[in-house]
C-alpha cells in the first residue's frame, strides 16, 4: 500500500461527517423496540428517502470468535475506524489458552513463582459468558492451570454482569463455579470467591468518568472492607431482596469467615486482571500499578503484589505494564492515513465514548496521529444513573460539533452518541425511547448544517442495544415475559444489523451505492468515508459501499 492515499478522480466533497449512533440496530418493529416506538421523524426520513445499506455488527463480522458473539463498542469502533476486520480479545484468549502459549508465557511464571509459597493468586474480572468483556470459560481455565502449577490458595474477586448476558442472572453463573471450585479445592489448593458487586458500582469505570467506582472497588478487593456475607449467593440473594436492582446495580460485598475477609489482597500476593477488553480495565490497572503519586483517591494500603491484565489494554501508555496475551495490532487505520495525506480530523464524543472515536477508533492507539491536523473534544458525561438522565450530553455535543462544521477547519469529522447503548444497558423501555426522541432531535440539527455547507454525512451505528429492550424467544421470535406479564428485560447489545446512511445533497460526488447483498460490514465505512474524500480506497481496507464515477 503505498503511504499516501491516490486521489480517485471522481470529485471529492468537504466535510464529510460519520455519525455513530451507539447501539442502534435494525430489528423487528414491536413494543420492545425503543427506536421503533422512538418519535423520529428525521432517522425515519433519511432512511427512508437517502440510500442505506444493512452493516454487519457482530460476531466474524467484527473479528469476534462466531457469529454467536455480540458485536460491542470496542470491536465496532476499530472496524469502523481501520477498514478492517483484526481477531479481537476473545477469540486471541482463547487461541493463547488453547495453544498452551498464554502459560507458557513469562508473565504467567512470572505471577505463579510469587505465589508457589505463602501468597495467593487473585483473579478478578466480569463473571459472565457475555464474551465482551470476559468469558468465564477463561477464568476456569486458569484456575485449573495454575492449580496444576502449584498455586496453593487462590481467591476470586467477581464483578456481576447483567448487561451483557441476563439482567438477573447472576446466581446462573455463581452456582455452578461454586461446584466448579469446590471440585478444585483440596489439602494442595485452597480456592474461594472472596468479594464481588455489580459492575456498574465498583471497579469498572471507564474513561475516568467516576474514580469513586474504582475506589469502591479496591476497599472491596484489597482491603476487605463492607458488607460481609458467607457466600455470594448468600450475598446475591439478600441484596436483591432488599433493594429489587439488577446484577449490575449490585452493592459490593465481602465473603468472610468468623468475621474475617477470606481473602484481601495482601503483600506478596499476585493478582490477575482477567477481562480481555480495555476501556474498564484500565483505571484499575492503574490503581494497582500507580506509585506515591497516585492521586485519584486514598488506597489506604498499597500491598506489594505482583500485577497483570489479561490484555495491555492501552499500548501507548503501557497499561498495564505485564499482560498475558498480546493484544490485536491494529495498523493502517484511517486516522492515520487521513493525516499522512493532510486531511485535518475532528473527534467528538461525550466522556462515555469518548474513547471510542478517539483510542479505539485509531486501533487502540493513544494520542493523536499529527497534532496539527487533528482536534478531539470531550464534553464531561453527567455521573448519574443514564435512566435519569436519558438525554445525556447529546444537545452539549451537538452544539460543538456544528461550531466544528461551519469553522471550516476540518474536512472529515466524526462523532458518537451513546444515548441507545448506555441507556438501553439499563433496561428501561421508557427511558431509552426519550434517549432515541433526544438523539433524533440532535441529528436534525446537524442535518441543516450538513446541507448548509453542501457536506456528506454517514449516519451508522456500531452495534445493536436499544431495538431490542427485551429477551427474545428463540423459537417464537417474540420477546420474553414475566409471570406478571410485564416484559422480561434485555441490557445486553444485540445480533441484529445497523443502518448505514449516505445523506448526501452535495452533489459534488459521482458514485451509485452499491446493492445490498448482507456483504457489508463496519469494516466497509472507512473506505466509503476516503472515497467520498476523493482518494482511492487502500487495498487492505474491505469493501466500500459506494463504487466512484
Amino acid at each position: 500500500m503505498d503511504h499516501i492515499l491516490k486521489k480517485s478522480g471522481a470529485g471529492e466533497c468537504r466535510p464529510v461527517l460519520t455519525v455513530v449512533m451507539d447501539g442502534v440496530g435494525l430489528a423487528k418493529e414491536n413494543e420492545t423496540n425503543a427506536v421503533y416506538l422512538a418519535r423520529t421523524p428525521n432517522l425515519d426520513r433519511i432512511m427512508r428517502e437517502c440510500p442505506m445499506v444493512r452493516l454487519k455488527a457482530h460476531g466474524t463480522a467484527v473479528g469476534l470468535p462466531s457469529d454467536d458473539d455480540m458485536g460491542n463498542s470496542e470491536v465496532g469502533h476499530n472496524a469502523l475506524g481501520s477498514g478492517q476486520v483484526f481477531a479481537q480479545g476473545a477469540k486471541l484468549v482463547t487461541q493463547s489458552i488453547e495453544s498452551g502459549k498464554m502459560f507458557a508465557s513469562d508473565t504467567w511464571n512470572w505471577l505463579l513463582d510469587g505465589v508457589k509459597q505463602d501468597g495467593t493468586l487473585h483473579f478478578i474480572g466480569l463473571f459472565s459468558d457475555g464474551n465482551v468483556h470476559s468469558h468465564i470459560d477463561h477464568l476456569k481455565a486458569m484456575l485449573v492451570r495454575a492449580k496444576a502449577d502449584g498455586a496453593r490458595r487462590i481467591r476470586i474477586h467477581i464483578l456481576l454482569d447483567g448487561r451483557d448476558v441476563g439482567e438477573t442472572s447472576a446466581l446462573d453463573y455463581v452456582r455452578p463455579f461454586e461446584e466448579f471450585i469446590a471440585s478444585l479445592s483440596d489439602a494442595s489448593c485452597d480456592v474461594k470467591i472472596a468479594s464481588g458487586g455489580g459492575r456498574m458500582v465498583i471497579t469498572m469505570d471507564r474513561y475516568e468518568a467516576n474514580w469513586h467506582m474504582v475506589e469502591e472497588g479496591w476497599k472491596t478487593h484489597v482491603l476487605g472492607e463492607g458488607r460481609q456475607f458467607a457466600s455470594a449467593e448468600e450475598a446475591i440473594t439478600a441484596y436483591r431482596a432488599e433493594l429489587g436492582v439488577i446484577d449490575q446495580d449490585l452493592p459490593a460485598f465481602v465473603i468472610a469467615k468468623d468475621g474475617k475477609p477470606v481473602g484481601t489482597i495482601e503483600d506478596g500476593d499476585s493478582v490477575i486482571f482477567y477481562n480481555f477488553r480495555g476501556d474498564r480495565s484500565i483505571e484499575i490497572s492503574k490503581t494497582f500499578e500507580g506509585g506515591p503519586d497516585f492521586d485519584k483517591f486514598d488506597r489506604v494500603r498499597v500491598p506489594a503484589v505482583r500485577f497483570a491484565g489479561m490484555l495491555e489494554y492501552d499500548g501507548d501508555l503501557h497499561v498495564p505494564s505485564k499482560y498475558l496475551v498480546s493484544p490485536p495490532e491494529i495498523t493502517n487505520t484511517m486516522g492515520e492515513y487521513l493525516s499522512d495525506t493532510g486531511i485535518s480530523q475532528f473527534a467528538i464524543s461525550e466522556t462515555q465514548k469518548y474513547g471510542h472515536v478517539t483510542y479505539f477508533w485509531n486501533g487502540n492507539r493513544s494520542g493523536k496521529f499529527s497534532e496539527e491536523l487533528e482536534t478531539y473534544e470531550e464534553i464531561p458525561s453527567d455521573v448519574v444513573p443514564f435512566e435519569q438522565r436519558p438525554w445525556m450530553k447529546c444537545a452539549e455535543i451537538t452544539d460543538r460539533l456544528i461550531e466544528a462544521l461551519r469553522s471550516g477547519k476540518y474536512d472529515c469529522l466524526r462523532v458518537n452518541f451513546p444515548n441507545g447503548d448506555m441507556v438501553g444497558h439499563t433496561g428501561s423501555l421508557e427511558a431509552t425511547v426519550c434517549a432515541m426522541e433526544a438523539l433524533d432531535l440532535q441529528l436534525g440539527r446537524i442535518l441543516r448544517v450538513i446541507d448548509e455547507l453542501h457536506g456528506i454525512a454517514i449516519i451508522t451505528a456500531d452495534h445493536g442495544n436499544a431495538d431490542e429492550m427485551a429477551e427474545i424467544d428463540k423459537k417464537t421470535g417474540e420477546p420474553k415475559k414475566n409471570a406478571d406479564g410485564t416484559f422480561k428485560a434485555k441490557t445486553s447489545h444485540t445480533l441484529n444489523r445497523v443502518p448505514c446512511v449516505i445523506y448526501d445533497r452535495s452533489g459534488k460526488v459521482k458514485y451509485t451505492v452499491k446493492a445490498d447483498e448482507g456483504q457489508f460490514g463496519l469494516s466497509s465505512v472507512a473506505g466509503t468515508v476516503v472515497n467520498l474524500l476523493g482518494f482511492e480506497k487502500p487495498a487492505e481496507w474491505d469493501e466500500s459501499i459506494i463504487t466512484l464515477g
